[in-house]
Formats: structure tokens, sequence, C-alpha cells
């Protein structure tokens, strides 16, 4: 029995793949072992949650979604512990696993990875019924190939579902070659690299990786995703490949970065976002994800809504920044306003800012917030623009968004070291300067570029329009 499907809302997106439980040990490597030029690291913690298909699940599933997970799972207690973490998140169709569920351990000290310990491996067995109907209900399907063999598994029904709906294939090197009729393949540089070898990193080169794999494949598209760069869309045949550039440099743990982009790429189009789209929703959102912490993130894993909305970029990992630059002893600095139309005297005072510490959080007025502010017609550029254009900025860390008319909720939560506000305020007149003292912070005023803001500027377009000459030096 099938789903009933939501009449409005996220529609039902159907993950196909292979399921692993990921281990996280963290620790301090401060010494090395006596017998072998080996870091020692003494262990703070550990957490475990579900990897592979299992994250990408999950990981779709945020904002109320209905997800149903094909997976093989087996009795040994790595699939007992991937069930429980699942459960109430997506709805689980098990194939027999023939042996145990794949472990992956990573031993990190002071949050880098030191080595990695692979454990388990089986085989999926037959699937049933259950499985077509999923598959015959879903608006798209992901196949998150991890090279367990599921996907081959359950290849008879995808081959149909691809001729009738939209379906993206996240490929290992190890694993099935996507069926015919694909919507999109998502491989990493290294995958394309792997099964297309050749010389070459650039652009072009991973564009003709991208063709080439599209036509092997008959897929409609091939989307490369290269790290800091983008994502790199290929078709088959000739034609100019499209970029598509993240919103941000997002600095993190990557750890199932590659799993959100997926995610996100397929329930874009199961909504009937067009692949181009998709993919620009998928990148940011890929980007946020490595901002927040990754699939470490303990925010993922708790009950509840999602940690960010995804029209928010970069917000969900500011008080995860701000709380790992404190764990290491640095400075966070926080400012905040309505930044309506970035100017000169915003770019300064931002750089200045980030001078001060060891990193920069932008608390940005919603766009009601502004409204009450600034009266009628403000903001002339709507939220999503404005933390856009802040979190492209190499000044800007994050950027971190609030309802209220001044930011004292919010810096509560957040406890910036120190608040930076422009010199056409003084700290007596900032509301904030109390709240800051109540955990030691401090706030200060910093050098503003006279004559610059945003008010005057509107002004001067205005006069612009209307056919009035530009002042001397204005």
């Amino acid at each position: 029995m099938t789903a009933p499907e939501p009449a409005t809302g996220p529609k039902p997106l159907v993950v196909v793949g292979d399921v692993l439980l990921d281990e996280d040990i963290e620790g301090v490597a401060a010494r090395l072992a006596p017998d072998a030029p080996a870091p020692v690291v003494d262990v703070t913690g550990d957490r475990r949650h579900p990897g592979g298909a299992g994250l990408a699940a999950a990981l779709a599933a945020r904002g109320g979604r209905h997800v149903t997970l094909v997976t093989a799972l087996g009795d040994d207690p790595a699939s007992e512990a991937v069930r429980r973490e699942l459960r109430g998140r997506v709805r689980l169709i098990e194939i027999p696993l023939k042996g145990t569920l794949p472990v992956k351990t990573r031993v990190l000290a002071s949050g880098r990875p030191v080595v990695r310990i692979d454990r388990g491996g089986g085989t999926p067995g037959e699937p049933d019924g259950e499985v077509r109907d999923a598959l015959d209900s879903a608006h798209a399907v992901l196949v998150a190939d991890y090279g367990g063999h599921t996907a081959g598994a359950v290849r008879r029904h995808l081959e149909a579902v691809a001729r009738r709906t939209p379906l993206v294939w996240d490929p290992h090197p190890r694993g099935e070659a996507p069926v015919p009729g694909a919507r999109l393949v998502t491989p990493n540089a290294a995958e394309a690299r792997a099964l297309c070898p050749g010389d070459g990193e650039s652009l072009r080169a991973y564009a003709e990786r991208g063709v080439e794999l599209a036509e092997r494949w008959r897929a409609a598209g091939v989307a490369v995703t290269l790290g800091e760069r983008g994502v790199l869309l290929a078709r088959p045949g000739p034609g100019t490949p499209m970029l598509v550039p993240p919103p941000y440099r997002a600095t993190g743990d990557p750890c199932g970065a590659g799993d959100c982009f997926a995610a996100t790429t397929a329930a874009a189009l199961a909504d009937g976002l067009l692949p181009e789209e998709a993919l620009q929703r998928a990148v940011a959102e890929a980007a946020a994800f490595v901002a927040a912490g990754g699939a470490g993130n303990p925010e993922l894993w708790r009950d509840g809504p999602a940690p960010r909305p995804a029209d928010e970029p970069g917000a969900c990992g500011a008080y995860d920044l701000a709380e790992r630059v404190r764990a290491r002893g640095g400075t966070v600095v926080a400012t905040g306003g309505c930044f309506d139309v970035v100017h000169a005297g915003h770019v300064g005072l931002l750089e200045s800012a980030r001078g001060i510490g060891d990193c920069l959080i932008v608390c940005l007025n919603s766009d009601a917030s502004v409204a009450r502010r600034k009266g009628p017609g403000r903001p002339l550029n709507p939220l999503a623009d404005r933390a856009r254009v802040l979190a492209a900025l190499g000044s800007v860390d994050a950027v971190l968004v609030f309802e209220e008319d001044t930011p004292e909720a919010v810096l509560a939560r957040l406890r910036p070291d120190v608040w930076v506000k422009g010199g056409d305020y003084s700290v007596q007149d900032l509301p904030e300067a109390e709240v800051l003292r109540t955990w030691g912070g401090q706030a200060v005023v910093l050098p503003y570029l006279d004559g610059r803001s945003t008010t005057l500027l509107t002004r001067r377009a205005a006069k612009a329009a209307a056919g009035e000459p530009r002042p001397p030096g204005a």
C-alpha cells in the first residue's frame, strides 16, 4: 500500500541505494606513540549516524517531505542502529542483506581526520513487489550508489521508472552504471576522473568528461561536482556546459556534502523544477550543509525542524561557527543591520570588523523588520538577495537573520565577543551594549565612510531620475 500523496507542499521522493553506518570518534592528539611515529588520540566523544543512502534520505525528508528509502539491511547491530535512527524520519522498504552492514569509522583529532577504518559488507537479496509500488508512486527517484549492489538488485525496476519519472543517479566507481534515461547523474571530480581517465583538471577537461559520460550512459545530463568551484553540467553532443558556482565559500566538514547535493537535486526535480534550477538550489544547500558541520552536525539528527530554512544562505552555520571559533580560543565578532543596498561604507565596515577577530557573523534584519524600521517601500531588496550579497563578501563568514526590530535576542544566543557598529552610532546609544555585558562581550564603534548610506543613495537616485544635476564631489 502506497502512502497518500500530499495535495500541496513537497512531493514524494524515493531513495534507492546502499546504507552505511558512519561512526566518528573524536579526540585530541597532543603526542606521538612511543613505539611508532603515529599520533595518540585521547578520545573525547563519539557519534554514530546513517550514511550513504540513509543520510541522503534523511536530508531529503527535512521540511516534511515524504521519503521512502529502499535499501538492504540485515540482523547485525549496525543495521539495527540504522533502523533506530531512521525511524520516524523516512519510510523503510528493506531488501534482505546477506552479510553485515558496512561500518565506516573516522578517527578525528581536533576535528581533522586521522584515519578511516572500514568494516563489514554484504550482498542484497531479491526485492519484492513493495519496491515496484513505491517507485511507481514517486515524483522523483534518487539512486545513491555506494558500490553495495542495491541498485543492481532493483535495476529492472529503475529502468522502467526512468522512462517516465525524473531519476537522479549518484554513481560510484565500483557500483552500477546508471540506467539509460537518467535525468541527471552526479559524479564528483574524483569519480569523473576514475570513470574517464585522462590528464587535466581544468573546467574544459571536466566538461569533456561530462559529455563522454552522458553519451556513455545515455543520460540527459551529467553534473560533475567540483567542490569550491561548484557544479559543471554537461549534456550529450556539442554545446556549452553550464557552471553553477556556490553562493559563498563554505568552510567546515565536507563529509556528506555529496549526499546533500544529490538529495536536494532529486527533491527539486520532484517538485517540478528544471534541472538547471534544481542544481542551483542543490549547490546552495550543499554549501550551507558544509558550513553547518556536515553529516557530523548533531542538530541534523535531533528531532524537530531542520537546522535552517533553505532560503537563508549560510545562516545555519552561524551558531556552530561561533562555537567552533570559541572552542579553539578565537574571537567571535558580529555586526548587524539592514544592508538593503550594500555600498562602499558597508564594505569598509565589514572588512574592518573581520580584522578584529577570527570570524565575522552578520545579523541581518528580516524584510518585516526592515519595513518597520525604515518605513514604506523598504527594503528595496528582499531578504534572500541581501543575504546572498553579504555571504559572497570575503569578509563575512556567516549570515544570521532575525525578525525583531533589534538583535538582542539573537545576540543572547550567539554570544559574540565583540559587537561592531558603524561610526554613525555611539556605544551609549546601542541597545545591544547592555545584553553584551551579561557575558563579558564588548560593543565597539568603527569609523564609517562619510556620506555613504542607503538613504542618501536612494535620494541621490531619485534626484537623478528627476533630472536634477549631481553636486560636485557627491
